[in-house]
């Protein structure tokens, strides 16, 4: 899958994302302590999909623009707040600007939390930065994800997300995110972990989630949205994302949800599914053997 983001942004990967990570920011707010983010492959922080990458490939037109003048369930409610703030304004209530994930956190975070952003191409990195210029609670660094979870591993707050959203650019990027996950996992096995993985072929992200259920040091869990039916592994037949240690009840948020994004996102027959990987149990057998 080569590309920059900025020919996708608002597409249906993106609603299904943006979704999970902006729940996950309001189940870390419940607390008072301050939390961390880590943003492993941050891109360029907001779109306009007016631009022309955007339009070339309209897929917002079957992502975020289709929740245009819908009621949307109450979990959808703290992503699509976000979006329509990022619009006020805009005549007729049109959709022109899309928050990526670092201006989502942003939006959702309070003064007392801080977000770190990777982004690895020079340029993007510099528009990310130029967005964020003055602003404490947030930090830009221009290096590789990987590299940042090495770097920034545990933080000092002892409460918070890591979200790696790779491009999959590279054919072995599961075996990458095995070796980060693994790193990662050693090094803050309290955080929580947000993944987002593209689906063509099932027997890649299967072979990924297998390793997960042996690895992970918490529970985890998977939500996958097909737009279609995954028959065949020449398209982007849908994605998931991989939650490990998530919140409390968070799993029952996202059941909720999930129909939803299917009935309102699939372009043939599709499907969602919410499936847990890693149980207590699970965890406690594993320690056993």
């Amino acid at each position: 899958m080569n590309y920059r983001h900025a020919y996708h942004a608002g597409g249906f990967t993106d609603v299904m994302k943006h979704t999970i990570i902006a729940l996950l920011i309001e189940a870390l707010k419940r607390k008072d302590t301050p939390f961390f983010v880590l943003d492993t492959h941050a891109g360029i922080g907001r779109y306009d999909l007016t631009a022309e990458e955007a339009v070339k490939t309209a897929e917002a037109s079957e992502g975020v623009l289709r929740l245009a003048g819908k009621v949307v369930p109450f979990e959808l409610g703290p992503y699509w707040g976000v979006v329509k703030a990022f619009n006020k304004g805009q005549p007729h209530g049109a959709l022109r600007w899309y928050p990526g994930s670092p201006r989502l956190v942003r939006a959702l975070m309070r003064p007392t939390d801080r977000l770190v952003l990777a982004e690895l191409h020079a340029d993007d990195a510099a528009t990310l930065a130029d967005q964020f210029r003055g602003d404490p609670l947030v930090r830009v660094q221009a290096t590789d994800g990987y590299t940042a979870i090495k770097a920034l591993l545990p933080p000092a707050e002892r409460r918070g997300l890591v979200l790696i959203d790779p491009p999959f650019e590279v054919k072995d990027e599961f075996a990458l995110l095995q070796r980060g996950l693994k790193d990662a996992w050693r090094r803050w096995p309290t955080g929580t972990f947000a993944l987002w993985y593209p689906i063509k072929g099932l027997a890649p992200v299967r072979e990924f989630l297998d390793w997960v259920k042996e690895n992970a040091p918490a529970e985890a869990l998977t939500a996958d949205l097909f737009v279609h039916p995954a028959v065949v592994d020449d398209r982007l037949n849908g994605c998931g994302m991989l939650v490990v240690n998530p919140p409390w009840k968070f799993d029952e948020q996202i059941a909720r949800v999930l129909p939803f994004l299917h009935e309102t996102l699939a372009q043939t027959k599709g499907s969602s599914a919410l499936t847990w990987l890693v149980r207590e149990k699970d965890l406690t057998k594993r320690a056993l053997r």
